[in-house]
């Protein structure tokens, strides 16, 4: 079982829990959904610090459009820091996560040593997600497809039951876009993972696809590590990562040719392998 504390920003109790120790590696996102992804051998090397942001937590109160925006959800991880005496620190963004990182990153560089964006688009515009679909609609297998259509035929219903789970019920349900292993069922990693849905709906409807990684790092010039997966029909092709090449030396990118939007649960030794040497090197 995880031990979990939370810190308090803004009103909003973001829970954490931290596992192994070492250099420092905070994780934002879901401190309930994200440590099911990570390897245990990872955790002889780092302190992996799994924290929530304001979409995963109860509302302290009725939600103002000002309590979306991603500035402020920069400012939690900030006070998180601050509480937790974070400095020369790694910071992880997984998905859509990987936008609050870098941007956290950009807006209080003070203390980031390197920045590690894992299975993210570029931006999350309405025809990027249009590119993603055509991309598994041309090259995924007729068996995949088949997975993703008995899938998401369960989805409308998984709704209706539970709407204010619409976010992880679509994860779940779009696990053939999700896993290399297109048959692999995620429903226990989303347990007792809380969404508040109008923060989730703003920053990844909204917020997300008004900005573009490969456009931000042209300004960023601290390491970052950039894993993606082959089979990642989610947010693939990797060729939208195309411009990011040997011109960018501050910047390594790393295809793992046999996962999908998680290569540190599919991958776990190779990625651990790839990711401990780049952490190692040489600032």
């Amino acid at each position: 079982m995880n031990k979990y504390q939370s810190i308090s920003s803004d009103g909003f109790n973001l829970n954490y829990c931290v596992k192994g120790t070492g250099k420092p590696i905070l994780v934002v996102g879901s401190s309930v959904y994200y440590p099911h992804l990570f390897s245990e051998h990872l955790y002889e090397t780092f302190q992996f610090i799994f924290l929530d942001h304001r979409g995963f937590v109860k509302a302290p109160r009725v939600l103002e459009s000002e309590d979306y925006k991603l500035d402020k959800v920069l400012d939690d991880i900030e006070i998180a820091r601050q509480t937790l005496c974070l400095t020369d620190f790694i910071i992880l963004g997984h998905s859509g996560h990987a936008f609050m990182a870098l941007e956290y990153a950009r807006k209080y560089p003070e203390h980031v040593q390197k920045v590690i964006l894992l299975n993210s688009a570029p931006t999350n515009s309405q025809e990027r997600q249009h590119q993603s679909f055509a991309f598994f609609n041309e090259s995924a297998s007729p068996e995949r497809k088949k997975q993703f259509e008995t899938d998401i035929a369960l989805l409308e219903s998984d709704i209706k039951q539970d709407p204010e789970r619409r976010f992880v019920h679509m994860c779940i349900r779009m696990g053939a876009h999700s896993f290399y292993d297109y048959t692999f069922d995620a429903a226990y990693m989303w347990d007792g993972v809380y969404t508040s849905m109008p923060i989730i709906d703003y920053l990844w409807g909204e917020a997300f696809g008004e900005l573009n990684l490969i456009q931000s790092l042209n300004t960023f010039n601290k390491p970052v590590f950039i894993g993606l997966g082959r089979y990642d029909y989610l947010v693939g092709p990797v060729s939208l990562w195309g411009s990011i090449d040997g011109t960018y030396n501050h910047v390594k990118k790393v295809i793992f040719e046999h996962s999908g939007h998680n290569p540190m649960f599919e991958e776990p030794q190779l990625f651990d392998r790839e990711l401990i040497k780049w952490i190692c090197e040489d600032k």
